[in-house]
Protein backbone atom coordinates (compact mmCIF):
# COMPACT_ATOMS: atom_id res chain seq x y z
CA UNK A 1 0.00 0.00 0.00
CA UNK A 2 1.66 3.24 -1.06
CA UNK A 3 2.31 5.61 1.89
CA UNK A 4 4.05 9.16 1.44
CA UNK A 5 6.96 7.09 3.29
CA UNK A 6 7.56 4.70 0.72
CA UNK A 7 6.02 6.01 -2.41
CA UNK A 8 9.75 7.60 -3.45
CA UNK A 9 10.84 3.64 -3.20
CA UNK A 10 8.24 2.18 -4.82
CA UNK A 11 8.22 4.96 -7.83
CA UNK A 12 12.12 3.27 -8.17
CA UNK A 13 11.00 -0.12 -8.53
CA UNK A 14 7.55 0.05 -10.18
CA UNK A 15 7.61 3.28 -12.10
CA UNK A 16 9.52 2.28 -15.17
CA UNK A 17 8.19 1.35 -18.58
CA UNK A 18 7.66 -2.18 -17.73
CA UNK A 19 8.39 -4.43 -14.92
CA UNK A 20 8.16 -8.22 -13.68
CA UNK A 21 5.56 -8.67 -11.73
CA UNK A 22 5.33 -12.61 -11.55
CA UNK A 23 7.34 -15.22 -10.04
CA UNK A 24 10.49 -16.74 -11.22
CA UNK A 25 7.89 -20.25 -11.58
CA UNK A 26 4.34 -20.69 -11.99
CA UNK A 27 4.05 -23.74 -10.05
CA UNK A 28 0.53 -24.55 -8.53
CA UNK A 29 2.65 -24.36 -5.11
CA UNK A 30 3.83 -20.85 -5.00
CA UNK A 31 2.12 -17.85 -4.23
CA UNK A 32 0.66 -17.83 -7.56
CA UNK A 33 -2.96 -16.92 -7.21
CA UNK A 34 -5.41 -19.37 -6.54
CA UNK A 35 -8.69 -19.80 -7.94
CA UNK A 36 -11.01 -19.52 -4.34
CA UNK A 37 -12.82 -22.93 -3.67
CA UNK A 38 -10.82 -24.85 -6.37
CA UNK A 39 -9.19 -27.34 -4.20
CA UNK A 40 -12.97 -28.32 -3.35
CA UNK A 41 -14.61 -28.57 -6.22
CA UNK A 42 -14.30 -30.94 -8.78
CA UNK A 43 -15.69 -28.87 -11.91
CA UNK A 44 -15.42 -25.44 -13.00
CA UNK A 45 -17.56 -22.83 -11.82
CA UNK A 46 -18.43 -18.90 -13.30
CA UNK A 47 -15.33 -16.69 -13.27
CA UNK A 48 -12.82 -19.57 -11.49
CA UNK A 49 -9.64 -19.40 -13.26
CA UNK A 50 -9.20 -22.20 -15.64
CA UNK A 51 -6.32 -23.88 -14.58
CA UNK A 52 -3.67 -25.63 -16.29
CA UNK A 53 -0.75 -28.06 -15.46
CA UNK A 54 1.51 -25.47 -14.22
CA UNK A 55 -0.73 -22.34 -13.17
CA UNK A 56 -3.54 -20.78 -14.97
CA UNK A 57 -4.42 -20.02 -18.55
CA UNK A 58 -2.63 -16.88 -19.11
CA UNK A 59 -4.66 -14.01 -20.96
CA UNK A 60 -2.61 -11.15 -21.22
CA UNK A 61 -4.08 -7.77 -20.22
CA UNK A 62 -3.19 -4.08 -19.30
CA UNK A 63 -3.44 -4.10 -15.19
CA UNK A 64 -1.57 -1.28 -14.28
CA UNK A 65 -0.44 0.95 -17.23
CA UNK A 66 -1.31 -0.10 -21.11
CA UNK A 67 1.62 -2.69 -20.76
CA UNK A 68 0.93 -6.27 -21.04
CA UNK A 69 0.89 -7.87 -17.91
CA UNK A 70 0.79 -11.80 -18.45
CA UNK A 71 -0.02 -12.24 -14.45
CA UNK A 72 -4.15 -11.94 -16.14
CA UNK A 73 -5.84 -15.56 -15.75
CA UNK A 74 -8.62 -16.13 -17.76
CA UNK A 75 -12.10 -16.64 -15.87
CA UNK A 76 -14.31 -19.96 -16.69
CA UNK A 77 -17.39 -18.58 -18.70
CA UNK A 78 -15.89 -15.26 -18.68
CA UNK A 79 -16.09 -13.62 -22.42
CA UNK A 80 -13.12 -11.19 -22.39
CA UNK A 81 -11.36 -9.11 -24.98
CA UNK A 82 -7.90 -7.28 -24.20
CA UNK A 83 -5.22 -5.15 -25.90
CA UNK A 84 -1.97 -4.04 -24.39
CA UNK A 85 1.22 -2.70 -25.30
CA UNK A 86 4.41 -5.00 -25.24
CA UNK A 87 8.32 -4.11 -25.26
CA UNK A 88 10.19 -6.14 -27.93
CA UNK A 89 13.37 -5.35 -30.05
CA UNK A 90 14.25 -7.00 -33.38
CA UNK A 91 17.51 -8.45 -32.34
CA UNK A 92 16.11 -9.98 -28.78
CA UNK A 93 12.87 -10.94 -30.47
CA UNK A 94 13.45 -14.85 -31.09
CA UNK A 95 13.53 -14.76 -27.16
CA UNK A 96 10.90 -13.40 -26.11
CA UNK A 97 8.40 -15.96 -25.11
CA UNK A 98 5.25 -13.77 -25.21
CA UNK A 99 6.49 -13.40 -29.00
CA UNK A 100 6.07 -16.95 -29.56
CA UNK A 101 2.97 -19.27 -29.98
CA UNK A 102 4.26 -21.68 -27.94
CA UNK A 103 3.94 -19.29 -25.37
CA UNK A 104 0.16 -19.63 -25.42
CA UNK A 105 -0.14 -23.34 -26.38
CA UNK A 106 2.90 -25.22 -24.26
CA UNK A 107 0.18 -26.19 -21.36
CA UNK A 108 -2.46 -28.26 -21.21
CA UNK A 109 -5.42 -27.46 -19.97
CA UNK A 110 -6.99 -29.01 -16.84
CA UNK A 111 -10.52 -30.21 -17.85
CA UNK A 112 -11.73 -29.95 -13.99
CA UNK A 113 -9.76 -28.47 -11.35
CA UNK A 114 -7.14 -30.38 -9.55
CA UNK A 115 -7.58 -33.57 -11.64
CA UNK A 116 -5.40 -35.58 -13.85
CA UNK A 117 -7.25 -35.40 -17.26
CA UNK A 118 -5.47 -32.97 -19.97
CA UNK A 119 -7.22 -31.07 -22.29
CA UNK A 120 -4.68 -29.98 -25.27
CA UNK A 121 -4.27 -26.48 -26.46
CA UNK A 122 -4.84 -27.05 -30.47
CA UNK A 123 -4.06 -24.83 -33.09
CA UNK A 124 -7.41 -23.67 -34.99
CA UNK A 125 -5.85 -21.38 -37.55
CA UNK A 126 -2.65 -19.09 -38.26
CA UNK A 127 -3.47 -15.30 -40.40
CA UNK A 128 -0.18 -13.42 -41.30
CA UNK A 129 -0.46 -9.57 -41.28
CA UNK A 130 1.76 -7.59 -43.28
CA UNK A 131 3.28 -4.18 -42.77
CA UNK A 132 0.45 -2.65 -44.42
CA UNK A 133 -2.35 -4.27 -42.40
CA UNK A 134 -3.75 -7.49 -44.51
CA UNK A 135 -4.30 -10.52 -43.17
CA UNK A 136 -3.50 -13.63 -45.38
CA UNK A 137 -5.06 -17.13 -44.06
CA UNK A 138 -2.57 -20.37 -43.96
CA UNK A 139 -4.00 -23.18 -45.68
CA UNK A 140 -2.46 -25.27 -43.24
CA UNK A 141 -2.02 -24.94 -39.33
CA UNK A 142 -0.26 -27.79 -38.46
CA UNK A 143 3.43 -26.52 -38.62
CA UNK A 144 4.45 -23.93 -36.02
CA UNK A 145 5.90 -20.45 -37.18
CA UNK A 146 8.51 -19.21 -34.57
CA UNK A 147 9.56 -15.78 -34.35
CA UNK A 148 12.77 -15.36 -36.47
CA UNK A 149 15.04 -12.25 -37.48
CA UNK A 150 14.51 -12.02 -41.53
CA UNK A 151 15.81 -8.85 -43.82
CA UNK A 152 15.98 -6.64 -40.30
CA UNK A 153 12.38 -7.78 -39.60
CA UNK A 154 11.35 -10.27 -37.06
CA UNK A 155 8.71 -11.92 -39.15
CA UNK A 156 6.27 -15.01 -37.23
CA UNK A 157 5.78 -12.87 -34.34
CA UNK A 158 2.33 -13.33 -32.16
CA UNK A 159 -0.26 -9.77 -32.65
CA UNK A 160 -3.38 -11.39 -31.23
CA UNK A 161 -5.03 -14.55 -29.53
CA UNK A 162 -7.94 -15.85 -29.49
CA UNK A 163 -9.01 -18.80 -27.40
CA UNK A 164 -12.38 -21.04 -28.07
CA UNK A 165 -13.30 -22.96 -24.98
CA UNK A 166 -16.01 -25.78 -25.39
CA UNK A 167 -17.40 -26.98 -22.06
CA UNK A 168 -19.89 -29.78 -21.12
CA UNK A 169 -23.39 -28.77 -18.48
CA UNK A 170 -21.32 -30.55 -15.56
CA UNK A 171 -18.52 -27.98 -15.82
CA UNK A 172 -15.92 -29.71 -17.81
CA UNK A 173 -13.62 -28.48 -20.37
CA UNK A 174 -13.54 -30.73 -23.19
CA UNK A 175 -11.52 -28.57 -25.82
CA UNK A 176 -9.39 -25.90 -26.19
CA UNK A 177 -8.31 -24.23 -29.44
CA UNK A 178 -5.91 -21.57 -29.98
CA UNK A 179 -6.34 -18.51 -33.73
CA UNK A 180 -3.24 -16.62 -34.07
CA UNK A 181 -2.42 -13.45 -36.01
CA UNK A 182 1.32 -13.59 -36.67
CA UNK A 183 3.07 -10.77 -38.29
CA UNK A 184 6.34 -8.75 -38.76
CA UNK A 185 8.19 -6.04 -36.44
CA UNK A 186 10.31 -3.27 -37.93
CA UNK A 187 13.63 -2.46 -36.34
CA UNK A 188 12.51 1.08 -35.26
CA UNK A 189 9.73 -0.47 -33.30
CA UNK A 190 10.10 -0.63 -30.28
CA UNK A 191 6.68 -1.70 -28.86
CA UNK A 192 3.92 -3.65 -30.38
CA UNK A 193 0.00 -4.08 -29.58
CA UNK A 194 -1.17 -7.51 -28.99
CA UNK A 195 -5.01 -8.08 -28.70
CA UNK A 196 -6.46 -11.20 -26.88
CA UNK A 197 -9.69 -13.10 -26.60
CA UNK A 198 -11.20 -15.81 -24.86
CA UNK A 199 -14.87 -17.19 -25.44
CA UNK A 200 -16.75 -20.23 -24.55
CA UNK A 201 -19.20 -22.50 -25.75
CA UNK A 202 -21.14 -25.08 -24.24
CA UNK A 203 -21.09 -29.01 -25.97
CA UNK A 204 -24.08 -30.27 -27.63
CA UNK A 205 -26.72 -27.93 -27.39
CA UNK A 206 -29.25 -26.21 -29.24
CA UNK A 207 -30.38 -22.82 -29.74
CA UNK A 208 -33.57 -21.90 -27.88
CA UNK A 209 -36.51 -21.32 -29.55
CA UNK A 210 -37.78 -17.60 -29.41
CA UNK A 211 -41.71 -16.53 -29.02
CA UNK A 212 -41.44 -13.20 -31.17
CA UNK A 213 -39.22 -11.09 -32.05
CA UNK A 214 -39.76 -8.67 -30.24
CA UNK A 215 -42.74 -8.67 -29.11
CA UNK A 216 -44.40 -12.26 -28.00
CA UNK A 217 -46.85 -13.74 -30.45
CA UNK A 218 -50.20 -15.00 -29.20
CA UNK A 219 -50.38 -18.67 -28.94
CA UNK A 220 -46.50 -18.90 -28.70
CA UNK A 221 -45.42 -20.81 -25.12
CA UNK A 222 -43.93 -18.22 -22.59
CA UNK A 223 -40.00 -18.36 -21.95
CA UNK A 224 -38.77 -18.99 -18.87
CA UNK A 225 -35.31 -19.81 -16.86
CA UNK A 226 -33.24 -19.40 -14.00
CA UNK A 227 -30.75 -17.44 -12.79
CA UNK A 228 -27.36 -19.10 -11.53
CA UNK A 229 -25.33 -17.38 -8.88
CA UNK A 230 -22.81 -15.08 -11.34
CA UNK A 231 -24.21 -16.03 -15.04
CA UNK A 232 -27.08 -15.15 -16.74
CA UNK A 233 -30.68 -16.52 -17.56
CA UNK A 234 -30.49 -20.60 -18.07
CA UNK A 235 -33.44 -22.00 -20.52
CA UNK A 236 -34.27 -25.14 -21.46
CA UNK A 237 -34.50 -26.00 -25.17
CA UNK A 238 -37.42 -28.28 -24.33
CA UNK A 239 -41.14 -26.13 -24.08
CA UNK A 240 -41.84 -28.65 -21.14
CA UNK A 241 -38.76 -27.11 -19.28
CA UNK A 242 -39.99 -23.93 -19.01
CA UNK A 243 -43.08 -22.52 -17.48
CA UNK A 244 -45.56 -25.14 -17.73
CA UNK A 245 -49.24 -26.20 -15.60
CA UNK A 246 -50.62 -29.35 -15.21
CA UNK A 247 -52.08 -30.85 -18.20
CA UNK A 248 -55.75 -32.39 -17.47
CA UNK A 249 -55.62 -36.22 -18.58
CA UNK A 250 -58.59 -38.23 -19.55
CA UNK A 251 -58.98 -40.54 -16.13
CA UNK A 252 -58.53 -37.24 -13.97
CA UNK A 253 -56.27 -38.96 -11.84
CA UNK A 254 -53.76 -36.46 -10.28
CA UNK A 255 -51.22 -39.57 -9.60
CA UNK A 256 -51.43 -39.94 -13.32
CA UNK A 257 -51.29 -36.85 -14.46
CA UNK A 258 -47.98 -36.30 -12.28
CA UNK A 259 -45.72 -36.19 -15.11
CA UNK A 260 -48.13 -34.49 -17.69
CA UNK A 261 -47.31 -31.00 -18.17
CA UNK A 262 -48.42 -28.32 -21.07
CA UNK A 263 -46.70 -25.20 -21.66
CA UNK A 264 -48.22 -21.41 -21.19
CA UNK A 265 -48.98 -20.43 -24.08
CA UNK A 266 -49.00 -16.57 -24.61
CA UNK A 267 -52.82 -15.02 -24.69
CA UNK A 268 -54.43 -17.77 -23.80
CA UNK A 269 -56.26 -18.49 -19.96
CA UNK A 270 -55.84 -21.66 -19.02
CA UNK A 271 -57.55 -23.94 -16.45
CA UNK A 272 -56.42 -27.77 -15.82
CA UNK A 273 -57.18 -30.02 -12.90
CA UNK A 274 -57.24 -33.48 -11.87
CA UNK A 275 -58.79 -35.20 -8.81
CA UNK A 276 -57.38 -36.70 -5.66
CA UNK A 277 -58.60 -39.59 -3.43
CA UNK A 278 -57.55 -38.97 -0.24
CA UNK A 279 -57.47 -42.30 2.47
CA UNK A 280 -57.40 -41.78 6.42
CA UNK A 281 -53.68 -43.80 6.24
CA UNK A 282 -52.49 -40.70 4.15
CA UNK A 283 -50.05 -38.36 6.35
CA UNK A 284 -50.17 -34.97 6.05
CA UNK A 285 -46.66 -33.92 4.68
CA UNK A 286 -46.10 -36.36 2.33
CA UNK A 287 -49.34 -35.18 0.69
CA UNK A 288 -48.25 -31.86 1.22
CA UNK A 289 -45.02 -32.22 -0.31
CA UNK A 290 -46.34 -34.31 -3.44
CA UNK A 291 -49.23 -32.07 -4.15
CA UNK A 292 -46.90 -29.19 -4.57
CA UNK A 293 -44.35 -30.86 -6.51
CA UNK A 294 -47.08 -31.68 -9.05
CA UNK A 295 -48.78 -28.37 -9.41
CA UNK A 296 -45.42 -26.39 -9.66
CA UNK A 297 -43.76 -29.50 -12.13
CA UNK A 298 -40.27 -30.97 -11.64
CA UNK A 299 -38.55 -27.24 -11.76
CA UNK A 300 -40.44 -24.11 -11.50
CA UNK A 301 -38.66 -21.23 -13.39
CA UNK A 302 -37.45 -18.30 -11.44
CA UNK A 303 -37.52 -15.61 -14.33
CA UNK A 304 -40.08 -14.84 -17.21
CA UNK A 305 -38.71 -13.29 -20.53
CA UNK A 306 -40.16 -9.69 -20.85
CA UNK A 307 -39.93 -10.04 -24.79
CA UNK A 308 -40.21 -12.77 -26.84
CA UNK A 309 -36.52 -12.58 -28.16
CA UNK A 310 -35.13 -11.36 -24.65
CA UNK A 311 -31.35 -12.89 -24.72
CA UNK A 312 -30.06 -14.79 -21.77
CA UNK A 313 -27.06 -12.78 -21.19
CA UNK A 314 -29.50 -9.66 -20.71
CA UNK A 315 -30.87 -10.17 -17.04
CA UNK A 316 -32.72 -6.59 -16.92
CA UNK A 317 -34.71 -8.06 -19.86
CA UNK A 318 -36.07 -10.67 -17.62
CA UNK A 319 -38.89 -10.55 -14.81
CA UNK A 320 -38.72 -12.03 -11.80
CA UNK A 321 -41.51 -14.48 -10.64
CA UNK A 322 -43.65 -13.45 -7.39
CA UNK A 323 -44.87 -16.11 -5.27
CA UNK A 324 -47.68 -15.61 -2.77
CA UNK A 325 -49.29 -18.23 -0.86
CA UNK A 326 -52.73 -18.44 0.61
CA UNK A 327 -53.71 -20.83 3.58
CA UNK A 328 -55.45 -21.28 6.66
CA UNK A 329 -54.48 -21.00 10.33
CA UNK A 330 -54.73 -24.94 10.83
CA UNK A 331 -51.77 -27.98 11.55
CA UNK A 332 -52.25 -29.22 8.56
CA UNK A 333 -52.39 -27.57 5.13
CA UNK A 334 -52.19 -28.98 1.52
CA UNK A 335 -51.92 -26.85 -1.98
CA UNK A 336 -54.97 -27.20 -4.06
CA UNK A 337 -54.71 -25.02 -6.80
CA UNK A 338 -51.54 -23.02 -8.03
CA UNK A 339 -52.78 -19.73 -10.32
CA UNK A 340 -50.61 -17.80 -12.47
CA UNK A 341 -51.16 -13.95 -13.32
CA UNK A 342 -49.22 -12.65 -16.07
CA UNK A 343 -49.41 -9.24 -16.67
CA UNK A 344 -48.86 -7.60 -19.54
CA UNK A 345 -48.85 -4.23 -22.02
CA UNK A 346 -48.47 -2.68 -25.33
CA UNK A 347 -45.30 -1.84 -26.07
CA UNK A 348 -43.38 0.97 -29.11
CA UNK A 349 -45.92 2.54 -31.65
CA UNK A 350 -49.83 2.29 -32.30
CA UNK A 351 -49.21 1.05 -35.81
CA UNK A 352 -47.22 -2.15 -34.31
CA UNK A 353 -47.79 -2.49 -30.59
CA UNK A 354 -45.59 -5.34 -28.95
CA UNK A 355 -46.86 -7.15 -26.24
CA UNK A 356 -44.25 -7.36 -23.16
CA UNK A 357 -44.45 -9.06 -19.92
CA UNK A 358 -44.23 -6.75 -16.48
CA UNK A 359 -45.42 -8.99 -13.97
CA UNK A 360 -45.73 -12.31 -12.92
CA UNK A 361 -47.65 -13.45 -9.59
CA UNK A 362 -47.74 -17.26 -8.60
CA UNK A 363 -50.30 -17.91 -6.11
CA UNK A 364 -50.54 -21.19 -4.15
CA UNK A 365 -53.63 -21.48 -2.35
CA UNK A 366 -53.78 -24.15 0.58
CA UNK A 367 -56.69 -25.70 2.39
CA UNK A 368 -56.83 -27.61 5.52
CA UNK A 369 -57.33 -31.27 5.54
CA UNK A 370 -58.90 -32.73 8.49
CA UNK A 371 -58.51 -36.15 9.80
CA UNK A 372 -60.67 -38.61 8.22
CA UNK A 373 -62.08 -41.63 10.17
CA UNK A 374 -60.88 -45.36 9.57
CA UNK A 375 -61.94 -46.72 6.63
CA UNK A 376 -63.49 -43.25 4.92
CA UNK A 377 -62.19 -41.41 1.78
CA UNK A 378 -62.52 -37.88 0.24
CA UNK A 379 -62.06 -36.66 -3.11
CA UNK A 380 -60.57 -33.25 -3.32
CA UNK A 381 -59.83 -30.93 -7.07
CA UNK A 382 -56.88 -29.74 -7.72
CA UNK A 383 -56.36 -27.11 -9.93
CA UNK A 384 -54.48 -24.94 -12.09
CA UNK A 385 -55.16 -21.59 -13.47
CA UNK A 386 -53.32 -19.07 -15.96
CA UNK A 387 -54.58 -15.88 -16.55
CA UNK A 388 -53.09 -13.03 -19.01
CA UNK A 389 -53.69 -9.31 -18.18
CA UNK A 390 -53.63 -6.65 -20.45
CA UNK A 391 -52.54 -3.40 -18.14
CA UNK A 392 -52.24 -1.41 -21.22
CA UNK A 393 -53.02 2.44 -20.98
CA UNK A 394 -55.34 2.97 -23.90
CA UNK A 395 -54.04 5.20 -26.29
CA UNK A 396 -55.90 8.72 -26.66
CA UNK A 397 -55.06 11.11 -29.98
CA UNK A 398 -52.82 13.96 -29.27
CA UNK A 399 -53.26 17.26 -31.43
CA UNK A 400 -50.84 20.03 -31.23
CA UNK A 401 -52.22 22.98 -30.01
CA UNK A 402 -53.91 25.39 -32.09
CA UNK A 403 -52.27 28.42 -33.56
CA UNK A 404 -53.03 31.91 -32.11
CA UNK A 405 -53.89 34.61 -34.26
CA UNK A 406 -51.90 38.21 -33.60
CA UNK A 407 -53.55 40.95 -35.64
CA UNK A 408 -51.08 43.53 -36.15
CA UNK A 409 -52.79 46.24 -38.80
CA UNK A 410 -49.98 49.41 -40.16
CA UNK A 411 -50.36 52.47 -38.52
CA UNK A 412 -51.62 54.46 -41.43
CA UNK A 413 -54.44 51.46 -42.42
CA UNK A 414 -57.14 53.62 -42.07
CA UNK A 415 -55.87 56.93 -43.96
CA UNK A 416 -57.18 59.19 -44.51
CA UNK A 417 -60.34 58.45 -42.93
CA UNK A 418 -58.54 58.84 -39.62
Amino acid sequence: MPTPENFDQLLQEFGSASFSAEPDSWNVGTDAPSPPDANETHRYEFGVPVQTEDAFLRLPSAVVSSWCSDANPAGFLVNQATKCIRSVSVEGCESIPALSMLFYINSSILAVPKSSQMVNITVQSIAVQSLHGTRTLLSSSDVLRLPRILDELCINAVLGVSYHITYTDTGEIIEAAAAFVLGAIKREAHSIQQSFEISFTQANTEPVPLSGNPGYVVGLPVRAGFLPKGSGITQSTKRLGQLTVVQSVSNQDCLAARGARAPVLFGYNMVSGCKLRITAAMECQPLAQTLLDMLKGQSFPEFVASFGNSQAQNVLDWVPITHLHISEQSSCQIPVSLGIEVKWTKYGSLANPQARIVNVTATITSTTLEQLPSGKERTIAVTSSVVFTDISSPAEPGYKAWPTINIKLPFDFFYPFV
